[in-house]
């Protein structure tokens, strides 16, 4: 019997519609050769109506939650806190549904959970899924096992202009391949379109956490790892310590420090020619064991004009796409008897690698009387289907 708590794999070939009548006489209105791709699939107007009916439902529950947001204005974003309580009050209603966020938990998760380990077991049924968007809107996917198959069928609900509701989005597709992490991530490919039919890659690419993470670490997450994460810079992609600091992309890394520090977006038009020394070496010192000495060896330093170089993050000088966009998730928390403490951390990938733990590191901390912290360490641990991002620093030299 297969659990959730075990690495549960399901495999479904994409071709399997050519071999058996009976489920072509199960699906009689799909075309043969779009049924063997699996993506556009016909959408039954009983289920079409269905999707409607229900989203607009829930996308006026989120308006009767917030007044100001009935008038029709579409610049208008909740917070995160109100998008949480309006997730609280649809889930009252017993459905699954997640508010929008990298750490959300899905309410009443145990119901999709339930589908899943039937579904891996070949049973047939069916669960929905909603989650609500900063923007207010709302997207529905219904998931459905015939019991060799695992379909999807996805829907949005917007508003338009004067705030009247309507269906942007209805799509059929079933899921090439899926399954049920350790953890509780939900991992699932969908049939896309593939070569020759297209020149360039269509990611099919799907995640969802079902299971809750524990409020310690997503308190540790959002404290510690998401600020910095993986884009741009190489903190947590690289071994280092005190005694070894020369890895690090200092120019690239400082944009996020100063973001943690003062909660504000980095003002990048102030210091396109350059950040004065003194702040750079002092935000640096703050956060890291590192020396100015040290700085002004491993970084990109100008001695002439007291700068260290700092460029916009473009393509050309970022990590791999597939990984630069990955959510650090704490899944330990150790204290060190120095003190320290060492948070055990997975690079959740969606895009492409559709892993909930593409890389495991180390992160070792040290926090101060006043709630501040200095990272003192990361050591990479693992590495999934050596997918291991080839760093690039995103300033090599001053022009």
């Amino acid at each position: 019997m297969l659990t959730l708590g075990m690495a549960v794999i399901f495999l479904t070939g994409c071709g399997a519609f050519r071999q058996e009548s009976e489920e072509k006489r199960r699906e009689p209105d799909i075309p043969e050769n779009q049924a063997e791709k699996g993506y556009d699939l016909p959408v039954e107007e009983g289920e079409r109506e269905e999707a409607e009916k229900d989203c607009f439902v829930k996308l006026q529950l989120v308006r009767d939650f917030f007044p100001a947001y009935q008038d029709g204005d579409d610049s208008i974003e909740l917070s995160d806190e109100q998008i949480e309580w309006a997730a609280e009050k649809i889930a009252e209603d017993g459905c699954c549904v997640m508010a929008a966020g990298e750490y959300a938990d899905l309410e009443n998760y145990e119901r999709l959970e339930a589908f899943l380990e039937r579904a891996a077991n070949g049973a047939e049924g069916e669960e929905i899924l909603y989650k609500i968007s900063r923007s207010g809107m709302i997207s529905r996917q219904k998931y459905k096992s015939d019991g060799k198959e695992l379909y999807v069928i996805s829907a949005v609900a917007s508003r338009q202009n004067g705030g009247e509701p309507v269906l942007a989005y209805l799509t059929s597709t079933r899921i090439k391949e899926w399954r049920v992490t350790e953890k509780g991530w939900f991992c699932y490919k969908l049939c896309v379109p593939e070569y020759p039919e297209v020149t360039e890659v269509v990611d099919g690419s799907c995640m969802v956490r079902v299971k809750p993470m524990t409020d310690e670490n997503r308190e540790m997450s959002e404290r510690c790892v998401l600020p910095v994460a993986y884009k741009g810079n190489n903190l947590f992609c690289c071994d280092w310590d005190a005694a070894h600091m020369e890895e690090l992309d200092y120019n690239g890394l400082y944009e996020y420090l100063y973001q943690m520090k003062y909660g504000e977006n980095f003002p990048a038009e102030e210091y396109r020619g350059g950040i004065p020394e003194e702040e750079f070496e002092n935000l640096m010192a703050e956060y890291l064991p590192v020396t100015k000495e040290e700085l002004r060896k491993y970084a990109v330093y100008d001695e002439e004009s007291h700068t260290y170089a700092w460029e916009m993050q473009e393509y050309s000088n970022d990590a791999p796409v597939f990984f630069s966009g990955a959510v650090p998730e704490v899944t330990d928390i150790r204290e060190n008897e120095d003190g320290t403490v060492t948070l055990m951390v997975d690079a959740v990938c969606e895009m492409l690698l559709c892993d909930d733990a593409a890389i495991t590191h180390e992160v070792t901390v040290r926090f101060r009387e006043d709630g501040s912290f200095q990272y003192l360490g990361n050591k990479m641990i693992r590495c999934s289907a050596d997918v291991a991002p080839e760093y690039r620093h995103r300033v090599r030299e001053r022009e």
